[in-house]
């Protein structure tokens, strides 16, 4: 122990403290991965796959600039209410045609993604040539064959649509409930963020740019077919990719930041205390998230969404070449995962009538849609809802409301959503805003103003097809019908909207909270029919 000290102390003597803590930190590398950072360096003046690549290698050298944050501004002016209205229940007046429901059924059933096996299904081709011969020369005892070549034919078709994706990849991952593999180089792993400044960003992109990064780009591509990924779901994919390869989530975002860019996204890096800073360009806006302007380009960084500002940022004007897209957060089809289907079941009494209904929701999707930062209201107004989860609930409505006037079917759609779920704002629930689609509302068994407009305008719109509009109040969301009733109403355009109110509990349609009966909304949400 008494040597151990003396040796630190001579070298307190012979190099200085810097020296020491510079040696230290040099040799907590271990060999192998020192000759990785040595062939990353040198892969640097490797000839490039894409011209592009060269070009832009060159931008990241140049000299960079500070850029400051500015936080996007909140959904809403005020806090929403800690608590909703309640108000004295009365029978809807009876008007309109008597209500029968016909209830879409799903336009096309997307598959759980598959396999091909083209080795299994080849015998049974032959055997159907054989079938063929032997219908041509009519032997009876071969059409027992045919029987048997049938039913193999049939069992071996099946087979595929059970096989979920597990090809042999280089790396395998679980991504909401669905295993995924992609190929990978080898190279990815030995491309580091050093040093930790502008070079190393630099010493990263040059690194990725000369490896085969192709297949893995492929595999991106095939896996966002294949699930059916919107631009969230692709961003996710990347994230759980990245975050396997590498331990330090700067080097993660390098490559979430170099796989975008070759993907056609407009993203960029920067540093912010010798920390990486990634940010997507959005033409919608991204609320309660940070965001810088380049070229009057607003790019959010969507890692900090809810978590305060990113600071100021050094980082380059210039945009990898022909990337110009822009996350688009909108989800206008679910995502293809393999199904997680729970059952719950929800009720409510009206006038002393109890109603209940039980459906199913899939977790993963559940699971996927807790994830989405704070997109503008059309994306969660105008998102489907999963069909196991709508058919169940549309097809106890209609049992309930089939035969009654116009009026009383919709009102009762109104009352269901105001009373069988419990009120709660997202700041009493998640500590933060969060706006829910409509499976979440009813995964959920809280909920808040706009969770349950959104239910209900999707209900309203496939249940009846009328058109339908959120109403937003500074600290409030309604909705509103446009139908031939009298009540409050409010004028979108040249169209008079008649109130319907989810979060007014026992109200009808046409009566507003007396707090908003007089006030001018803040904005429509369009709902698309």
């Amino acid at each position: 122990m008494q040597q151990n000290k003396d040796g630190v102390q001579s070298l307190y003597k012979q190099f200085g403290l810097f020296n020491l803590l510079l040696l230290l930190s040099v040799s907590s590398l271990s060999a192998g991965s020192f000759e990785d950072f040595k062939r990353t360096q040198n892969r640097e003046f490797a000839s490039y796959k894409d011209k592009r690549d060269a070009a832009f290698s060159n931008y990241l050298k140049a000299q960079w600039e500070e850029y400051n944050a500015k936080n996007s501004k909140p959904l809403y002016e005020k806090q929403k209410p800690k608590s909703t209205l309640k108000t004295v229940q009365k029978r809807v007046i009876s008007v309109g045609p008597i209500i029968k429901i016909r209830i879409k059924k799903p336009k096309k059933t997307i598959k759980e993604p598959t396999i091909q096996q083209p080795k299994i299904q080849q015998p049974v081709e032959k055997k159907i040539i054989v079938k063929k011969e032997s219908i041509i020369e009519k032997k009876p005892v071969v059409k027992k064959e045919i029987i048997t070549l049938k039913k193999e034919k049939q069992k071996v078709q099946k087979q595929p649509e059970k096989v979920i994706i597990t090809q042999k990849k280089d790396i395998n991952l679980r991504f909401f409930g669905q295993d995924i593999g992609l190929d990978i180089d080898e190279n990815f792993k030995s491309a580091r963020f050093y040093p930790r400044s502008q070079e190393g960003i630099s010493n990263y992109f040059n690194a990725l740019a000369g490896s085969e990064y192709e297949n893995t780009l492929n595999d991106i591509l095939r896996i966002k077919k294949e699930l059916n990924l919107n631009d969230w779901g692709v961003y996710l994919l990347l994230n759980t990719l990245s975050s396997a390869l590498y331990y330090d989530s700067d080097e993660a975002k390098l490559f979430t930041w170099f796989f975008f860019n070759k993907l056609g996204y407009s993203v960029k890096v920067g540093l912010h205390a010798k920390h990486v800073v990634l940010m997507h360009y959005s033409d919608k806006i991204i609320y309660s998230t940070p965001r810088y302007t380049f070229n009057k380009k607003k790019y959010y960084v969507v890692s900090n969404y809810a978590k305060g500002s990113a600071g100021k940022v050094y980082t380059y004007k210039q945009e990898y070449p022909d990337a110009t897209k822009a996350l688009d957060l909108s989800l206008k089809t679910l995502p293809n995962f393999k199904k997680d289907l729970i059952t719950k079941r929800v009720s409510f009494k009206e006038f002393g009538k109890e109603f209940h209904t039980t459906y199913k929701y899939d977790k993963n999707l559940i699971d996927f849609m807790a994830t989405y930062p704070q997109a503008d209201y059309e994306t969660y107004f105008n998102a489907p809802m999963s069909d196991e989860t709508y058919l169940s609930i549309a097809n106890d409505i209609k049992n309930y409301i089939d035969g009654k006037k116009s009026s009383e079917g919709i009102n009762f759609v109104l009352n269901f959503v105001q009373k069988a779920f419990k009120y709660k704002t997202d700041q009493q629930q998640f500590g933060r805003e969060k706006v829910m689609f409509a499976d979440e509302t009813l995964y959920y068994d809280k909920s808040d103003c706009e969770d349950r407009a959104i239910l209900f305008s999707y209900l309203i719109k496939e249940l009846f097809g009328i058109s339908v509009i959120g109403v937003k109040y500074k600290d409030h969301m309604a909705t509103a019908l446009y139908i031939p009733m009298k009540g409050d109403s409010v004028k979108a355009g040249r169209r008079e909207f008649v109130i319907a109110d989810p979060t007014y509990i026992n109200a009808n349609i046409g009566q507003s909270m007396p707090k908003y009966k007089n006030k001018i909304p803040e904005s429509f949400i369009i709902v698309k029919r």
